[in-house]
């Protein structure tokens, strides 16, 4: 059974994409069966995956609108060893489209079951809004993992993020909960992101995930070479702390229990 996991973060510009297309590198590298599923009509992590979003046949609007299904609709990312459900540009009018049909927020979750057994993880990259598109990325996984920078407006933001994912839970999906807090961009030179930091590991204990994904360069670089900072450069220090966030997150689904109330912790 796939581990079907959002990366959201209401606030933009916090890395959501960098961290879904380095994730899925970084598991693919641990011999994980990956799937990512671009819900942000901009389609960066499509681009960021090799992929052309213009000449796509297909896309995860043909899905949300049930004309294909994902084994038609995906990619195969260039060279990073996962597959991609990919967006663009038409998927901003999927919204409008959704609006009057049945089942608008379980679209994704009914398609996803088809493909269930073929995938270790799906990671789905949310748009930095709730939306229709986010709705049924929240509707299809089992947990979110939010990745954050250690700065005072993130904070707010988190809080904003608890309680969406506490009504999605409560009214949409009783399986949703928060697999951790990822910290990116980091730079320890500045005292307040160390401070920010330590809060963050007092108030949220083990929410917070240990791996920490440093500001670097090459990371930054490699969406406008088509390829996810992993493959890019596999020997930078984010490359190599996303391999090591993989790998921290499939030991801690092996030793996940039974899901706790969304933001019980939080």
């Amino acid at each position: 059974m796939a581990k079907v996991f959002c990366i959201a973060n209401q606030k933009g510009g916090v890395g959501k994409t960098t961290t879904t297309v380095n994730l899925a590198a970084g598991l693919a590298r641990v011999n994980q069966r990956v799937l990512v599923v671009d819900l942000d009509p901009q389609g960066n992590a499509t681009m960021g995956s090799g992929v052309d979003k213009r000449a796509m046949p297909m896309s995860v609007y043909d899905v949300l609108l049930e004309s294909a299904g994902i084994a038609e609709a995906k990619c195969s990312a260039d060279g990073a060893g996962y597959d991609i459900l990919g967006a663009n540009r038409e998927l901003a009018g999927a919204e409008v489209e959704l609006v009057q049909l049945e089942r608008r927020n379980e679209r994704l979750r009914t398609a996803l079951a088809a493909v269930d057994a073929d995938y270790d993880f799906v990671l789905i990259d949310c748009p930095p809004s709730l939306s229709l598109l986010t709705l049924n990325g929240l509707c299809s996984a089992h947990g979110v993992i939010v990745p954050m920078q250690c700065e005072y407006f993130a904070l707010e933001g988190l809080s904003d993020l608890v309680n969406t994912i506490k009504q999605v839970h409560a009214n949409l999906n009783r399986d949703l909960q928060i697999i951790g807090l990822l910290r990116v961009m980091f730079d320890p030179r500045i005292t307040l992101q160390q401070q920010v930091s330590e809060q963050l590991q007092q108030h949220f204990g083990d929410k917070v995930f240990s791996t920490v994904i440093p500001r670097n360069v090459r990371l930054a670089e490699a969406p406008s070479y088509g390829q996810p900072g992993v493959v890019f450069d596999p020997s930078s220090k984010g490359a190599q702390a996303y391999v090591e966030f993989a790998r921290e997150l499939v030991k801690r689904m092996g030793s996940l229990g039974k899901p706790a109330k969304a933001g019980a912790a939080l």
